[in-house]
């Protein structure tokens, strides 16, 4: 018995050394174990919205990229099991987060100065604004100001502290720590003048704030709540929205009167529908099966998403759409016109295998296999199990080989598949775009880039055309170098969502850290080992150029116009904060005109363009930080830090004329811009 158990243990190794790490359809298939296809849905069937032929030849790998709706909840089910099915040979495709994009800009605007608002009554005269992405659209923030209060959401959170040594009779000595819980709250302010800074008012709620003349909105968990802030000293409850249980938002923007919601809904799979994401006033907002939209080529699922407009004053809903989807991989920008909604997409591994056998491999197998493979392809069963079968032939066929056939054989197929995935790469991974009409959130058209996108920046609107940044290759790793295939490509989308033009391959073995649309003008940073900086022509939309490259240590990961002709770049290099100074004035030669080092090792700025603030009048920018807050002046182009703020956990600052105002999580201080004294200060 135990020879027995012996040569079984060897015989199982040899089959492991001969079909599990050396033949690479095998490694494909392991690789792409883990799933994360994100899916998005359309109220249009439109069978003439296939991937465009990214490369010159055809592209034998498009699929039907149509949409359609659920019929009854047994379909939404058989759907899942589907999706279940192919579960176990999709890809991670990563988190693709949140909305807007950056304003047009031209010569005549103050570049990231908030327009002048006169208040009259001793009101100031300037009021800054949360820095978003596209002027005019609001995007919910800890920290919005009217020009006479301040309404900041202390989102701190729960504390520990240690408790005094405690001594059990003679012999046991204890150390303990006793967590406090933290009043988390949103405050009131009154903020000028900046002599009578106190604390007006208290919410008990925290979380992300709008703000609409004499309505605040509190984003607090699975509570929307708006208040009547006419009299801030007592602020009345307007309306409120309860999201179910098992649902969460995941985004929202503010645009005229109008709050659009982007909710997900977790998918029960024994009773996926009807959902009500919404309770309103008591009374559910239902959803029914025949409502929810779902894409005819099904990825992994697990949440069905809304997205939703609704009054500010009243808190009335308006129109909705709902679709199925992946809560990690999708992206989401708004223009004035129409809301983006961008989702991964990846290629069926079994068409992925099948053709790369069917295309590359048919010189070496013999016909009977061929026979056999193309059969099997006909089957009326799920494509796992039909990869399942495509492996179960190919072992056997294998197995019939001697040791001199396999090496042979072994080595051919890794020539033959870096080949395949450099020429076909730009299939493998795409991402598709949904614009929805922000009238009547109604489907306008769709879409397919290749690649994957960063974030929110990835993605803008200008002159009736989408341009999209998006990172090739890296996730399937079967080039000849691994992640030395990875490039970055650009595409210009018309109205309609069609590719028009396109920028290939800038910044080969790395990938995109930042992106930024201004005008006709493109700005990307791809890093690896050094941080590229490029500008992008995109005037002619059917072909847009790099038109410049500088390449410089450490990498930027938000950028910022500072002028027409300044790029403020804000990342890491040597694990510090990097600040660089762009000159872009020729766009063909751009220059690091200025740099600073900061002595911390990160910034919320780095992540969050909420927490970055320029004041344009003063030639100033603010950072904050974990030991404090930093004011830069950016005058004659250098980068001069003007005031450091020793307080920890700094979170945001804001300007009302000429003063600056400091936020803290329990401290504001008020700094006179002329001369950086602190005038005020407040402990929360």
């Amino acid at each position: 018995m135990p020879r027995l158990k012996r040569k079984k243990i060897r015989k199982k190794k040899s089959m492991i050394n001969r079909f599990g790490f050396t033949p690479v359809y095998l490694v494909a298939l392991i690789l792409l174990s883990a799933v994360a296809l994100v899916i998005i849905v359309s109220k249009i069937d439109d069978t003439n919205n296939q991937p465009l032929n990214f490369n010159p030849t055809t592209n034998r790998l498009a699929k039907d990229t149509s949409f359609k709706k659920f019929k009854s909840a047994d379909e939404f089910k058989a759907y899942l099991k589907e999706v279940n099915d192919v579960a176990n040979y999709g890809f991670n495709l990563g988190n693709i987060r949140t909305l807007a994009q950056p304003a047009m800009m031209e010569d005549s605007i103050d570049f990231a100065k908030s327009e002048s608002i006169g208040l009259g009554g001793g009101s100031p005269d300037r009021i800054s604004d949360t820095n978003v992405q596209v002027m005019g659209i609001d995007e919910p923030d800890i920290v919005k100001t009217n020009g006479k209060e301040i309404f900041f959401s202390d989102n701190s959170g729960d504390y520990w502290i240690s408790s005094p040594k405690v001594v059990f009779e003679d012999f046991v000595e204890i150390d303990s720590n006793i967590r406090f819980e933290n009043q988390t709250k949103t405050n009131i302010i009154n903020a000028w003048p900046p002599s009578d800074l106190e604390l007006s008012a208290e919410i008990d709620l925290t979380g992300d704030l709008l703000l609409k003349d004499d309505t605040l909105v509190v984003f607090s968990g699975q509570d929307i709540v708006a208040y009547d802030i006419s009299n801030p000293k007592t602020p009345e409850k307007k309306w409120d929205i309860k999201l179910d249980d098992n649902t969460w938002l995941k985004t929202s923007r503010l645009y005229n009167d109008k709050i659009y919601l982007l909710t997900q809904t977790r998918i029960n799979t024994y009773n996926p529908c009807p959902i009500s994401p919404f309770i309103r006033n008591g009374e559910a907002m239902l959803v029914s099966c025949l409502d929810i939209y779902y894409p005819v080529n099904p990825g992994q699922i697990d949440s069905t998403f809304t997205a939703l407009s609704l009054n500010i004053e009243s808190g009335e809903f308006d129109d909705s759409i709902s679709f199925v989807g992946n809560q990690g991989t999708s992206n989401v920008y708004m223009s004035k016109e129409a809301l983006y909604v961008a989702y991964g997409q990846n290629l069926d591994m079994f068409d992925f295998m099948f053709d790369f056998i069917s295309t590359e491999m048919k010189d070496l197998l013999p016909s009977e296999l061929q026979t056999k493979l193309n059969k099997l392809s006909t089957y009326d069963i799920s494509n796992s199990s039909k990869l399942n079968e495509l492996q179960t032939i190919l072992e056997d066929w294998m197995q019939s080989l001697d040791k001199d056939e396999k090496l042979k054989l072994e080595n051919e197929m890794q020539n033959k598949m870096a080949d395949y995935y450099e020429n076909n790469k730009r299939y493998l991974n795409t991402t598709g775009i949904v614009k929805i009409s922000i009238d009547n959130l109604e489907i306008d058209a769709t879409g397919t880039v290749p690649g994957y996108l960063l974030n929110q920046f990835s993605m803008d609107e200008y002159d009736g055309h989408l341009r999209v940044a998006t990172t090739i290759g890296e996730r399937w790793g079967f080039g000849r170098g691994g992640r030395d295939t990875q490039v970055n490509d650009i595409y210009v989308l018309d109205k309609n969502l069609k590719i028009k033009g396109s920028i290939l391959d800038l910044g080969l073995t790395e990938r995109i850290y930042a992106a930024r649309f201004i005008g006709d003008v493109g700005y990307i940073v791809t890093f690896r080992q050094t941080d590229p900086f490029y500008v992008l022509d995109l005037s002619n939309t059917k072909d847009p150029k790099m038109v410049g490259e500088l390449k410089i240590p450490g990498y930027s990961s938000y950028l910022h116009p500072l002028t027409k002709d300044n790029i403020l770049g804000i990342g890491m290099e040597n694990g510090q904060v990097k600040i660089s100074n762009f000159d872009v004035s020729d766009p063909s030669d751009p220059k690091e005109i200025a740099k600073y080092s900061l002595e911390e090792y990160g910034s919320e700025a780095l992540y969050n363009h909420h927490a970055f603030l320029q004041d344009s009048k003063h030639e100033v920018f603010f950072l904050p930080s974990y030991k404090g807050g930093y004011v830069f002046s950016y005058v004659d182009n250098n980068i001069e830090l003007v005031r450091a703020l020793n307080v920890p956990d700094v979170k945001r600052a804001l300007y009302l004329d000429d003063y600056m105002y400091v936020i803290a999580n329990d401290y504001v201080a008020v700094l006179n811009e002329n001369d950086w004294k602190k005038v005020n200060d407040l402990d929360l």
